[in-house]
């Protein structure tokens, strides 16, 4: 038996490291800024968001789903999106996300 859950434990930890690995994706939220985070996840925080950018916060993306609030790898690409709903396309890897692409969010009827 003290075998068995040896095994086991060996097998969680070696299975560890892949857990962490990157996800890629498609996701749907908004650009919002870290400072206020999910609160400035709407349409009307666009002025917002660019004011707390820049006093000294930086660009987040939050998830519609579950309102995860992810770090954007590269601020320059999201900051003419700051405040719009948005699909980006990329990596995450821990809670920052790597953009490949990003682009307005198609509007719900």
């Amino acid at each position: 038996m003290k075998l068995r859950l040896e095994i086991v434990l060996v097998i969680a930890l070696l299975g560890t490291p892949y857990a962490a690995m990157a996800a890629d994706g498609t996701w749907t939220g908004y650009i919002a800024d870290s400072k206020c985070g999910a609160q400035a996840a709407n349409d009307g925080a666009r002025e917002c968001t660019i004011k707390c950018v820049k006093a000294g916060a930086t660009y987040v993306f939050v998830n519609d789903g579950d309102k995860k609030i992810f770090a954007i790898d590269d601020q320059s690409k999201v900051a003419e999106h700051a405040g719009h709903h948005v699909t980006v396309r990329g990596t995450v890897e821990g809670d920052t996300l790597k953009l490949s692409s990003i682009e307005m969010a198609a509007k719900s009827k």
